[in-house]
């Protein structure tokens, strides 16, 4: 009885979890219908959302369990597992493109859209609401740092078009990311920690479930999401073909937002609440993870799991986008308070992006 009163009370913290029924529902599909690639499609999509919701909560509790450095650490580890196993299965297919769309999609989904919602639906409960803008900063920076390094391999690209200087260039990029990332942490959570004590607070007051049941949920939910993200990229190209999209927009757009669902409904509960220093950690702090950690490990990883070392190099609109969602973060995070409208401005661009992808699609780079 008891362990039934908790699981109805997770699914009323997080109404996601409701589409867990979907999960068995894309298996049982992908063995009876291998080719029903469209249904495949949207089912697996309407599986990750869900474990996205779950693993994020898994992560939260393990973190709060372990130390601010370590939790540090597994925060950026799996943080954006969801983003990382869907394109560790793209990558295994080759399909480059959509792991690069979905890796500037992630950037510019959590940075224009999370945040963007955020402050529209906390600014019309509050008035006027206070945030720490040496955290917000701090995190636009490194996004500033991330697009830098996406920015050169793209440039060196028009004056050499040899692949295997734009591979050895982002190879060292790649490490370089990674390691000023772990600088990062130990930054915000050792040396520094003190300027970044609000956010810190308000992740402090999540309930977090028992270690072993967490670690549990994240063993066989990460299992879960590989296998159907297999499907999902199994079926993603005829079915973007039969929807009318490309594998640019479904990676840029669609992974984004399945990818975040979970993060966007927490940052989204806690604008409501007026905490929303813990929306814009959510939102940079998941931008600034996918650029300096989830993308560098992608390109250390292809040398291994794909058919061929993966760059970083990006077609140019997509840069385009990432340059501009970072200036945005930047000037978001300037005056330490929100308001509706400013989520609105925010919204217009990545609806605009989004437009742009649909109806322009970019040629492979």
């Amino acid at each position: 009885m008891a362990a039934k009163n908790a699981a109805i009370d997770e699914v009323r913290a997080a109404p996601l979890l409701v589409l867990l029924i979907f999960v068995p529902v894309v298996i049982l599909t992908d063995m009876a219908l291998p080719e029903a690639h469209t249904l495949l499609f949207a089912l697996s999509i309407l599986a990750i959302i869900p474990l996205a919701a779950l693993l994020s909560r898994a992560t939260e509790a393990v973190s709060s369990r372990t130390g601010d450095a370590i939790g540090g650490l597994l925060n950026a580890t799996l943080g954006n597992l969801t983003e990382l196993v869907i394109s560790l299965a793209a990558l295994q297919a080759g399909q480059y493109l959509l792991v690069k769309a979905s890796i500037a999609g992630a950037i510019v989904t959590n940075t224009l859209f999370m945040l963007g919602g955020a402050f529209l639906l906390g600014g019309l409960k509050h008035h006027v609401q206070e945030f720490n803008r040496i955290s917000a900063r701090f995190q636009a920076s490194l996004l500033f740092l991330a697009t830098v390094a996406v920015l050169v391999p793209s440039v060196i690209s028009s004056v050499d078009h040899t692949s295997a200087l734009s591979q050895k260039l982002s190879l060292g990029l790649a490490i370089i990311l990674i390691a000023v990332y772990a600088l990062g942490m130990l930054f915000s959570l050792k040396t520094h920690r003190e300027l970044f004590a609000s956010a810190a607070q308000a992740e402090e007051e999540h309930h977090a479930w028992p270690i072993q049941i967490a670690v549990t949920v994240l063993v066989i939910v990460t299992l879960l999401v590989a296998f159907i993200s297999e499907i999902f990229v199994g079926s993603v190209q005829v079915a973007a073909q039969n929807i009318g999209m490309t594998p640019a927009f479904v990676g840029f757009i669609v992974v984004a937002l399945v990818g975040g669902a979970a993060e966007m409904t927490t940052a989204f509960s806690a604008a409501r609440a007026n905490r929303l220093d813990l929306s814009i950690g959510i939102a940079l702090g998941s931008a600034s993870q996918i650029a300096l950690f989830v993308a560098p490990v992608l390109v250390i990883t292809s040398y291994f799991l794909g058919p061929e070392p993966m760059s970083l190099e990006i077609w140019p609109g997509a840069v385009t986008m990432v340059l501009i969602a970072t200036m945005a973060a930047s000037l978001l995070s300037n005056g330490g308070r929100g308001v509706w409208y400013i989520g609105v401005l925010a919204l217009a661009v990545y609806a605009i992006f989004g437009l742009t992808l649909f109806l322009l699609p970019p040629a492979s780079p």
